[in-house]
């Protein structure tokens, strides 16, 4: 049986701080659309930024539907599973939104993660409601490491390869929704103008 709870209390920021993986759900409004799952687990891309609010470093990717829904939208959900030691599951229910690259935001949200190549975006979501169960179904597995390919592979594109590659694959959902359609033409004179540091 599962529990609400008020908060991200120490218990469950401690938890959820120390998953090597965890979930995003989004989906569109219209009934057609794609619902959308996507797992994270880069190291120092999450953070507990207070009881009730946490955000990841969005990097740069092949999609870009959970930026879509939420710049539609705004609900998601993130799922946390144990894969070691007791078995649980927690929720987090809320509402993102999606801080740019190119926000004036953007810099100081990004200083809360250790790993920052690559960023489009920091995501933070508005954490409405938090819930945990039994994780008695999900399987136990031993982290073997890291595969730090896809921070690796847009550091080595740099800000203009990594900009061409968000204009290439980025700007709509597979719905066709708005989704990472930030970058400016001369997006490396944009950041050399001081508006963004990443």
């Amino acid at each position: 049986m599962g529990t609400v709870h008020e908060r991200i209390d120490d218990r469950l920021r401690s938890f959820v701080e120390a998953q090597r993986v965890f979930f995003v759900g989004t989906a569109p409004l219209s009934g057609d659309g794609h619902v959308n799952v996507s797992p994270k687990g880069v190291d120092g891309s999450f953070v507990v930024l207070d009881d009730r609010t946490v955000a990841y470093l969005d990097i740069t990717a092949s999609g870009a539907e959970t930026i879509a829904h939420l710049r539609e939208n705004g609900r998601v959900t993130l799922m946390f599973c144990a894969f070691t030691g007791p078995p649980n599951i927690v929720r987090l229910h809320g509402r993102g939104r999606v801080v740019s690259l190119y926000d004036a935001e953007f810099a100081a949200l990004a200083e809360h993660f250790t790993e920052r190549r690559g960023a489009r975006a920091v995501i933070v979501v508005d954490v409405d409601r938090v819930s945990d169960s039994c994780g008695y179904g999900v399987p136990l597995y031993d982290h073997v490491g890291e595969r730090d390919l896809l921070p690796a592979f847009m550091d080595r594109k740099g800000p203009e390869g990594q900009a061409e590659y968000r204009r290439r694959k980025n700007v709509t959902s597979i719905d066709g929704l708005p989704a990472f359609d930030d970058d400016p033409d001369d997006a490396l004179s944009t950041m050399r103008d001081g508006r963004t540091t990443a």
